[in-house]
């Protein structure tokens, strides 16, 4: 039986500065077992509350904190996820950090986050060394840029690894939102409002993301036997948009342009209109991601829409089933949606 009164400041003094608080500290503050106080910390449910909070009480008053070594050796497991990814600061990548968090947190796990240095090539074995250095019971790679070692890698023992990518490993599940697929949907809805001159304005060249759009956008028309005209390459701004769709002012043939994502799509349209290409009138515009929306007043763009914060929460999913023991490695594509508003028109 545990005792129930109060603790009381006799009981305050069982710990002696300069000394770590151990377990025992705490039970004997809190009038309770050492085992009740390791239920408490671990989360466990035999515990009745009023005892529960003493426990808690005690801990606060202390300073006790459960280590992170302490409850590995106790469970098994850290209770925490390691993440890496290129620019926390771009808008799908904070949506997917926001889902993976959320997703997290209902499984009772936490996120340590670092960021891939972009001024060096990218090797995911030695950011899983560095990330297998911290209290992790796994890891998230967000790779949307070219990785050195992608297909080489070999995910470290005892520590389930998920990808975010559109490409495909033999090790390792891979998810993300399907950014070739995306480029079929907004071709093949041109194609149904008679447009057959279609350009596109790509990502950067470094970009995996990037570099599947293009491909879709190149197949879709390739099946259907319309004419390829290279694609030119942005760098995912809005200035890029607006200084390439300035260069295809003078293609007189195009009647819709395909941009990477919403903010060159915007840029061009800009750069249209200033000389005197109306939109959609003249060229139909579409872009990817739905970034502008609630950014841009009256936004009016065609464009596809990713659910970011969803592809967080199922990155997370994968993760989990892969810690219970999921040996199953899959490709996960997740579609897309075409919004469509006012800048595509009919071309017949």
């Amino acid at each position: 039986m545990e005792r129930d009164n109060k603790m009381t400041s006799a009981d305050s003094a069982v710990h002696k500065p300069g000394r770590a608080v151990s377990m025992a500290d705490v039970a004997k503050l809190a009038g309770v077992s050492r085992q009740t106080v390791s239920r408490v910390v671990n989360g466990q449910a035999c515990v009745v509350e009023e005892t529960r909070k003493r426990v808690v009480d005690a801990m606060d008053q202390l300073g006790f904190y459960p280590s992170f070594a302490g409850r590995s050796l106790r469970g098994g497991k850290y209770g925490c996820i390691g993440l890496c990814m290129f620019d926390i600061t771009h808008t799908g990548n904070v949506a997917t950090l926001e889902g993976l968090m959320s997703a997290a947190r209902e499984y009772g796990y936490a996120v340590t986050l670092i960021e891939f240095d972009e001024s060096e090539s990218v090797r995911l074995r030695d950011t899983a060394r560095r990330l297998a250095e911290l209290p992790v019971d796994g890891m998230v790679f967000n790779t949307n840029r070219t990785i050195e070692d992608f297909d080489e890698f070999e995910p470290l023992n005892g520590l389930p690894t998920i990808i975010i990518s559109m490409k495909e490993h033999p090790r390792c599940t891979t998810i993300d939102s399907d950014q070739y697929g995306c480029s079929q949907l907004v071709v093949d809805h041109l194609r149904s409002r008679g447009h057959t001159q279609i350009r596109h304005l790509a990502g950067p060249k470094d970009s995996i993301t990037a570099d599947f759009r293009m491909r879709g956008w190149r197949d879709s028309l390739e099946r259907a036997g319309l004419e390829v005209v290279e694609p030119l390459h942005g760098d995912w701004t809005a200035d890029s948009g607006y200084e390439l769709g300035e260069k295809l002012v003078q293609d007189a043939e195009m009647t819709a342009l395909y941009a990477a994502n919403d903010q060159m799509a915007m840029g061009a349209i800009m750069a249209l209109r200033a000389h005197g290409r109306r939109v959609p009138e003249d060229v139909s515009v579409i872009g990817v991601d739905d970034s502008m929306q609630g950014m841009v007043p009256h936004n009016d763009l065609t464009t596809v829409r990713f659910d970011m914060r969803e592809r967080g929460r199922k990155t997370f999913d994968y993760f989990f089933a892969r810690l219970s023991g999921e040996s199953k490695v899959e490709t996960v594509r997740l579609p897309g949606e075409l919004v469509e508003r006012g800048t595509v028109a009919d071309r017949m």
